[in-house]
């Protein structure tokens, strides 16, 4: 299923509710339906700058819903199983430029409505 945040500062963010589930019990919300105001977004940002911090460091904890395993894709090598993963800096990347763009613009973000 797909989570839609929406803001009027920056273009719509699709993310599978899988992975926003980190990231919205990241910042106490549910991925139902929600919103991040105005007030909450400049600390909602500083919470997920954190957390795209320690996953950069701790690369190897990093791994998350990860769909290319080579049990999962047949004939897929261990090498390229590990190449095709994607990290939680690059999942969380267009919600920190919304929630930039929000805290900068003094909006609030919405889904699930």
């Amino acid at each position: 299923m797909l989570i839609s945040f929406k803001s009027k500062s920056s273009p719509e963010v699709l993310m599978y509710q899988e992975h926003a589930e980190r990231i919205l019990r990241l910042l106490h919300k549910s991925p139902q339906r929600g919103v991040i105001t105005a007030a909450e977004a400049t600390e909602a940002l500083s919470l997920l700058e954190q957390e795209v911090t320690y996953t950069k460091q701790h690369p190897k904890e990093d791994v998350e819903h990860d769909v290319h395993t080579p049990e999962q894709e047949a004939g897929e090598s261990t090498e390229h199983a590990l190449q095709q993963r994607v990290s939680f800096s690059a999942r969380a990347y267009p919600l920190l430029e919304m929630l930039r763009s929000a805290s900068r613009e003094n909006e609030y973000i919405m889904w699930g409505v």
